[in-house]
Order: C-alpha cells, then sequence, then structure tokens
C-alpha cells in the first residue's frame, strides 16, 4: 500500500481505554445532596431554612443534655450542683429507674422475673414475625403466655400449665369436628376448655406449693412493665377477634351480623376512657357481692374490646378491595367458607390491611397510658403520681417526659418498621 493511501485510512483503535471513575458531582453523598436538597432555588430555601431550624434546636439541647447531672440524690442537691447552668437534672432517672420500670410495690428481687419474661417475648414472636426462622419455634410461642403469666405473676407453676392443657384439649376437640362443622368445631372445642379448667381447678390448690415463685398481686403492677403487659396482651387478642367480628359483619346470617354490627357502632361511638371507667366501677355493680374481679383483667377485656372494633374495619376495608372474582375462585375450586377464607380471602385482605392495622396497634399502645386516669400507675402514673409527688424531685419535667416519650418512641418506630418491612416482603405486584 501506498503512503498517500495509508494516510487517507481513518485511524481505528485497537484496544479499550481504562474506565474512568464518574465526576465526584455525579456519584455518592455528593449527588444525593445536589439532587435532593439543592436543586432548585426553592428547595435551596428550604433546605436553609430547615438546617437554621435545626441548629437553634440543638444548640439549645445538646447542651442541656450532654451537660446533665447523674449523681445527685434529690432536686436540690442537683440544683446546687448546676449553681444556674442551664442542663438537665438526669438524677431522678438514676434515683428512679426501677419505679419508672416496674412500678412502686413490685418486689425489687423479682426485678428478673418481668425482665426475662421481655426477652423471651422476643423468642416467642419471632417465627411468627419472619417466616425463614424454623417452625419448630412455634411451639415455644404457644407455651410462651403461660410462662409470661408464672413469671410475672408468681404462684405455682400448675396454674399456668392447667390452663395450657385446658387449651391443648380445647384444640384438639375442635380439630376433630371442624371437618364437619365449624360452628360445631368451635363450640366443642370452648366446652372441653372450660370443663378442662374447671377440672384442674379442683387438684391445683392443694399442689400450689409445687415451682411456686413468690405472687405478686395485679395492684402492685406499674411503671413501664404495666403498658407493655397491656399493650401485647390486648394487640394480641385484639387482631383475631377483629378478624371474627369483620367476617361475622359480612356474615349472611343476619343474628350474626346484628350483633358484630352493633357491637363496632357502639365500641367505635364510645370514648376509650369511658371504657376504662365501667372497667374500673361500673362492673362491680354487676358482680355478686364478694366477687374479686381482677382490675387487670377488666382493662384488658374493655381495651381489647375497643381495638377490635377497629381493627375489624380495617379488615372489613380489606375484604372490600378483593376483586369478586378472588371469592368466586374459592367456589370454582369447591373449597368450604371456612377453607375458602384461611387459604385464599384472609391472605389477600390482611395483606392489604397491614398499614391500617399497624396504625391501629400502634395507636393502642400510646393508649394504655390513659389507665393512669383510673388509678392505674404505669408509667405516666408513676411520673405524675409517687415521683413528681415527692419533695424530692417536684419540679423535674423534661426529664421524666422525656425518658417517657423515648421508650414509647422505641416501641412504636419498631413496629413501624417492622410493618414497612413485611410489606415490601409480601410485595408481589411486578410493574
Amino acid at each position: 500500500m501506498s503512503d498517500t493511501h495509508a494516510a487517507s485510512v481513518p485511524y481505528v483503535r485497537d484496544t479499550m481505554l481504562p474506565q474512568h471513575a464518574p465526576p465526584p458531582t455525579a456519584q455518592g453523598p455528593v449527588k444525593w445532596v445536589r439532587e435532593s436538597l439543592f436543586s432548585s432555588i426553592p428547595y435551596t430555601i428550604l433546605t436553609l431554612a430547615a438546617l437554621y431550624v435545626i441548629y437553634l434546636i440543638l444548640s439549645g439541647f445538646l447542651p442541656w443534655l450532654l451537660g446533665g447531672v447523674w449523681t445527685t440524690s434529690n432536686i436540690r442537691e442537683c440544683r446546687e450542683v448546676l449553681d444556674g447552668v442551664q442542663a438537665g437534672c438526669f438524677s431522678v432517672l438514676t434515683e428512679r429507674w426501677n419505679q419508672l420500670l416496674f412500678g412502686i410495690a413490685y418486689p425489687q428481687d423479682g426485678y428478673w422475673r418481668p425482665t426475662l419474661a421481655f426477652v423471651l417475648l422476643f423468642v416467642a414472636v419471632s417465627p411468627v414475625l419472619f417466616s425463614n426462622l424454623p417452625r419448630g419455634l412455634i411451639l415455644f410461642t404457644v407455651i410462651y403466655p403461660f410462662i409470661a403469666f408464672w413469671l410475672i405473676w408468681g404462684g405455682s407453676l400448675l396454674v399456668p400449665l392447667s390452663a395450657l392443657l385446658a387449651v391443648v384439649v380445647g384444640y384438639v376437640v375442635y380439630s376433630r369436628i371442624v371437618k364437619t362443622s365449624f360452628a360445631g368445631g368451635l363450640f366443642a372445642g370452648l366446652i372441653a376448655g372450660i370443663v378442662t379448667w374447671f377440672i384442674c381447678g379442683f387438684i391445683t390448690p392443694s399442689l400450689s406449693g409445687v415451682l411456686a415463685l413468690e405472687p405478686v398481686a395485679s395492684r402492685n403492677m406499674g411503671g413501664f412493665m404495666l403498658n407493655m403487659i397491656l399493650g401485647v396482651i390486648c394487640v394480641s387478642l385484639s387482631l383475631p377477634m377483629g378478624i371474627l367480628l369483620a367476617l361475622g359483619r359480612q356474615s349472611s346470617l343476619p343474628i350474626i351480623k346484628l350483633i358484630c354490627v352493633v357491637f363496632i357502632e357502639f365500641i367505635r361511638g364510645v370514648p376509650l376512657i369511658t371504657l376504662l371507667f365501667v372497667a374500673n366501677v361500673v362492673l362491680a355493680y354487676f358482680l355478686p357481692p364478694g366477687t374479686n374481679f381482677d382490675l387487670i383483667l377488666r382493662v384488658i377485656i374493655m381495651i381489647t374490646m375497643f381495638a377490635s372494633a377497629y381493627i375489624a374495619e380495617v379488615i372489613r376495608g380489606g375484604l372490600a378491595a378483593l376483586p369478586r372474582g378472588q371469592y368466586e375462585a374459592a367456589d370454582s375450586l369447591g373449597l368450604d367458607y371456612a377453607q375458602a377464607m384461611r387459604l385464599i380471602i384472609l391472605p389477600q385482605a390482611l395483606k392489604i390491611s397491614i398499614p391500617g392495622i399497624v396504625n391501629v396497634a400502634v395507636g393502642l399502645f400510646k393508649d394504655t397510658t390513659l389507665v393512669s386516669i383510673i388509678s392505674m400507675f404505669d408509667l405516666v402514673g408513676m411520673i405524675r403520681g409517687p415521683i413528681l409527688a415527692s419533695t424530692d424531685w417536684n419540679g423535674v419535667y423534661w426529664e421524666l417526659w422525656g425518658f417517657a416519650a423515648l421508650l414509647f418512641f422505641v416501641v412504636c418506630y419498631g413496629i413501624s418498621q417492622y410493618s414497612q418491612w413485611l410489606e415490601r416482603q409480601l410485595q408481589t405486584d411486578h410493574h
């Protein structure tokens, strides 16, 4: 080839150039800040204003928090140490932590019992919340309520074991009869469980010293422990009860539907504080003279009824959102009512209802503080009562209420984050 012809041929690269990193403004935190906070003039103005507000809040809060006092025994010593400096008096938390968490009357040498029950709670709920765990753990989930009752209230272990036996017998009878009749199986299982419980009730008093812990009366429960007891029990009971009410409201049987509608509309039309006053005062007038009906049990019943009515409406919305074809598909497969609801309808309805159910659960947990109105010393009741009423700490407010807010925030935020994770796990729509 001539030199003239070679010069006219374009240059063709036969090797790849090495890759270069993208510019700093197009990757990482710099890209996020530029696109999210300073993408336009209005966004820039809002970002600067928000940063200024955050600066004002932190400039007042951090010195108050970091310069706080933790070692004094009363508010007077705390003020002497601070000597006019604007800082927190956190000594009230170190001095009264046991009352804030366990109440004023729970035995101090028994604090390990509710603490152990709280730790075991995470083990018990884990197979329910996370499907990738060994399914054998569900057995511990079933027996956990009886273990927790024994740990917190004490007494003989035979009492919760008797209740567990009654549940097992009732379930066995239900599972045998439900194949022919759902309502008959439910009724027969309930009767069998009650009969078993009464029979055990004649046997357990004679063995009251077997594996017994120091009994603790319900009136001695208090602090954040009481809020956790009410929240966990009422949320756990209100969900299945709400499902039954939602199904009953859509039932074709007029009597069942009427009972569920009246119950739901009445409960939703009455403030929770009214139901708590009923539990505290009015129920005593309907009981035989000398009857001792535990106050915590009465409160649990009322709060569960209140929450289940709201959950029933949330689940009814999920059932109404399902297309009619899902019900027809269940019929075409030859499934009966119980099978169709368990296998096809309810899983989809509950998935749709997750945000509403979590909203009710979070609101219910925060509403447990209302029991302080009926003289139960939960976390709020302890702060308003024995702690602030004492001369040692009268005048300490922000530290106590901030601690209470922090505890409730941690629990409610955890519930919210789990619900969002669960929604992502159950997401089956592909766009």
